[in-house]
């Protein structure tokens, strides 16, 4: 394409030959001022296109960098997000794990305890079980002893009796004094 500028067509308006029968030279010269000047025109147009172009030409710059850096933000903020899911899960892994990790302690240590409760349980109601028969054991051989010492009174008794009547029984023909009577009389009703 030939570069071509509204003064190259003004300059050309002598440069052209005359002939016989050529073209009318004010009206070839007519033109070439309207051609100059629709020329000076589309180059104004052309200059003010270019700086649009040009300003447009920034302005998709600025938003392919922004669209960028906003895909990137995206990006950062997806990896950001999966990383923040991940530590979640990881630290959910973690605090399920010690919990069920002290759940298993507090489980253990409490079934020690029962474990201990039932031992001393047991202990106890075997200590019990030897109280109750070392208590009976006793009891009984204190009955025996008080059934030992009522027999061993009923003989002294006996004997006292015996021995207070032979100490006063009467003589043949004497009665008996009254006290030993009425000793007399009360076993003979408490035996009848």
């Amino acid at each position: 394409m030939i570069d071509l500028t509204p003064l190259d067509v003004r300059k050309k308006k002598g440069d052209f030959r005359r002939g016989m029968r050529g073209y009318e030279p004010s009206v070839v010269d007519d033109f070439l001022d309207l051609v100059a000047e629709r020329l000076e025109e589309l180059v104004r147009e052309n200059a003010t296109l270019r700086q649009q172009t040009d300003h447009l030409s920034e302005a998709i710059s600025g938003y392919r960098e922004r669209e960028q850096a906003m895909n990137e933000a995206l990006v950062s903020a997806q990896q950001l997000r999966e990383d923040m899911r991940n530590q979640a899960s990881r630290e959910k892994e973690i605090v399920l794990r010690d919990a069920r990790s002290e759940a298993s302690r507090i489980v253990a240590r409490a079934r020690q305890e029962a474990e201990r409760a039932t031992d001393a349980l047991k202990r106890i109601q075997t200590q019990r079980g030897q109280f109750v028969r070392a208590f009976r054991a006793f009891v009984e051989r204190q009955l025996m002893e008080i059934e030992q010492e009522e027999e061993r009174l009923r003989e002294v008794v006996e004997d006292d009796e015996a021995r207070s009547r032979s100490e006063v029984a009467p003589t043949p023909g004497e009665e008996p004094p009254d006290w030993l009577a009425r000793i007399d009389r009360e076993r003979e009703s408490s035996d009848g």
